[in-house]
């Protein structure tokens, strides 16, 4: 850094400012320590910059992460908070460790190593938020716990959501609709998103006077085509399916297919919380609640920044709307298809 401050004729401290952005720097003098840096060939040392200023300058993801990986969607989160973290010199730390197995959550905290976390697939009861607490480390929710006291979040308006889906159905005329969410199993956990969207989409539906027919299904496309034909049982006469679970619903459509049965000409599809590319692998394109994926990782890490350079103030809580899209998966309630008792549609 003294080499640095030498050949670009200012301080240490400037160099120091530069490198952090702890102090405005003007951009002509910015310019000219950067291209000192660039000259001398200087590469700032994280880890002595870390042992100087007692932060790693590392934020946690904590993602918990299944056999089926990532899809676009999930994917938006993640790129959103790393791109915030590196406008920010920051790196971000991506670790899976599953939500209830809070012995490695304390291991890896214990480690010291992040300065602070960002919270994913939150549970209605998550033990993570009282480990990260007890142990001090400083975190932020993109989603939320039932008891949001204190607790710093953002989060997708999921009420909001859900309304502005059923809405639009009934706009065009549906009123036998089913919402495919995710398995038994992730509602028994206190997944939080499945559990609002059920909830929002029964109290909608009651609201309305429709009955709310709601069935379950793994994350899965075979297990998508089985929610179908349980849901076709059902309520023989549906024309609309609502998906929470966008794995599961590739295999909606294609059990759609199989029934004979055309999006949107016999069943309208509208599907929550999904990227605007996974609605494009659709045949026809998938009208959306889109999800905001990208802005809510952008967000959380911008208030967990806050949060450690002590300018974060109460606790930060914020409920982001995801946008309607209309594309080829809706359309307007046409002669309801008579169907034999298996299913399939009579043409």
């Amino acid at each position: 850094m003294h080499d640095v401050a030498r050949h670009a004729g200012v301080s240490v401290s400037t160099v120091s400012y530069v490198l952090t952005g702890a102090r405005p720097i003007s951009p002509a003098t910015r310019k000219r320590v950067l291209a000192a840096m660039a000259e001398l060939d200087y590469q700032p040392n994280a880890m002595a910059r870390g042992l100087a200023s007692r932060r790693s300058r590392i934020l946690g993801l904590l993602m918990p992460m299944d056999d089926r990986g990532t899809g676009a969607t999930e994917t938006a989160f993640v790129t959103g908070a790393a791109e915030a973290a590196a406008r920010a010199a920051h790196h971000l730390l991506l670790s899976p460790i599953p939500a209830g197995d809070v012995d490695a959550l304390r291991r890896l905290a214990s480690q010291r190593i992040l300065d602070g976390a960002l919270v994913m697939e939150v549970q209605m009861e998550d033990p993570r938020v009282e480990v990260l607490r007890e142990l001090g480390v400083p975190f932020v929710l993109i989603g939320r716990t039932r008891d949001t006291t204190g607790v710093p979040f953002v989060d997708i308006d999921f009420d909001h959501t859900v309304r502005g889906a059923v809405e639009h159905l009934l706009d065009l005329g549906h009123r036998s609709i089913v919402f495919v969410n995710h398995s038994q199993e992730a509602l028994a956990s206190g997944y939080a998103p499945a559990l609002r969207t059920q909830e929002s989409f029964t109290t909608v539906m009651a609201e309305h006077g429709l009955e709310p027919l709601v069935v379950t299904a793994e994350d899965t496309a075979a297990a998508g085509r089985a929610a179908l034909r349980t849901a076709l049982v059902q309520c023989p006469g549906l024309s609309a399916v609502l998906a929470m679970n966008e794995h599961a619903l590739f295999g909606v459509l294609g059990e759609l297919a199989l029934q004979g049965l055309k999006v949107p000409d016999d069943v309208s599809v509208v599907s929550m919380v999904t990227s605007a590319q996974v609605a494009d692998l659709a045949t026809p394109a998938l009208t959306t609640m889109t999800s905001p994926g990208s802005t809510l990782g952008r967000l959380a890490v911008e208030v967990l920044l806050r949060t450690l350079e002590g300018s974060g103030g109460p606790s930060h809580q914020e409920l982001v709307t995801c946008s309607l899209e209309v594309r080829g998966s809706s359309g307007h309630l046409r002669r309801t298809p008579e169907r034999t008792p298996g299913g399939v549609a009579s043409r």
